[in-house]
């Protein structure tokens, strides 16, 4: 029998800089297993990794490990503390809106009266 929350922390360990922050809390209810992952805010991005690929690679994973328990495992990777929208922003940028124009209003810009 896999150990659920070992498998998950080899793999996530493997992927981190701060191994020695990994948090992972196992909770079981009549929905399955539910584990909820906690890393540095600086291993975010590696634990989730570009387009969500990583986290999407470890549920799999944890699906498989599942399977051979008998057992639905969910995983919910925590934000760090005092993570918001507005500190990504900041990182990122600002968010520029939507500046495309109807055909119907291009058309009246191409109008030459």
């Amino acid at each position: 029998m896999i150990d659920d929350v070992q498998f998950l922390e080899y793999v996530v360990k493997a992927l981190v800089s701060y191994p020695d922050d990994i948090k992972i809390k196992r909770t079981v209810d009549e929905m399955g297993v539910l584990m909820s992952l906690d890393v540095h805010p600086d291993d975010m991005g590696k634990v989730i990794g570009r387009s969500g690929n990583t986290a999407k690679a470890i549920r799999i994973l944890l699906r498989v490990v599942g399977m051979k328990n008998n057992a639905r495992i969910n995983l919910k990777i925590n934000e760090p503390a005092g993570a918001n929208a507005q500190s990504w922003q900041e990182r990122r940028g600002p968010i520029v809106p939507n500046t495309s124009k109807t055909l119907d209003e291009a058309m009246e810009d191409l109008n030459l009266e």
